[in-house]
């Protein structure tokens, strides 16, 4: 049963790990990705190079991005809207019905979209309930929200069990 909620189809060190030739082999049109400590530190209010440039590759290979965040719209518009990036705040992950939302505005079946972030019991979750494959990445900053505090303490023991049971190797 752990496995089945809360096991990613893969794990990286960060979201720059994602290359188009990768979503290309999982046959991936269209990413869901996780703001706070995802792209940024939740603490960091504007996107840097590293995330524009690979905005900007993963728009030059076809590939639409949609940020789906927790956080409050103040937040996440302040970060997206410059970019012309796509976005869903106050998202409520895991519960489905915006990451349904934001898998019809991209048009794209579900089975070509992949959602990228570093919870697993938000991000990762959600999108085992909903069927959509899914990348954990390794948070951006080990400083976390409040809200954020005790789920990171029932990871530590889920992702103790997946690497015991070898489930969990993180790729280069």
């Amino acid at each position: 049963m752990i496995k089945k909620y809360f096991l990613p189809t893969s794990y990286v060190e960060d979201f720059t790990k994602i290359t188009p030739a990768r979503l290309d082999q999982l046959d991936v049109r269209g990413i869901i990705i996780d703001l706070d400590n995802t792209l940024v530190g939740y603490d960091e209010m504007n996107a840097d190079d590293r995330v524009l440039d690979w905005i900007d590759l993963m728009r030059e290979n076809g590939i639409k991005v949609t940020i789906v965040s927790n956080g409050k719209e103040k937040r996440v518009s302040r970060f997206a809207k410059p970019h012309d990036i796509d976005y869903i705040f106050n998202a409520r992950k895991p519960l489905s019905r915006n990451y349904k939302k934001a898998i019809s505005a991209m048009g794209i079946p579900p089975q070509h979209i992949i959602m990228v972030g570093d919870q697993l019991m938000t991000d990762i979750l959600g999108a085992n309930l909903i069927g959509i494959k899914s990348i954990l990445v390794m948070p951006v900053k080990s400083k976390d929200g409040f809200a954020t505090l005790l789920n990171r303490r029932i990871e530590k023991f889920i992702m103790k069990y997946f690497r015991k049971k070898g489930l969990l190797v993180k790729e280069d």
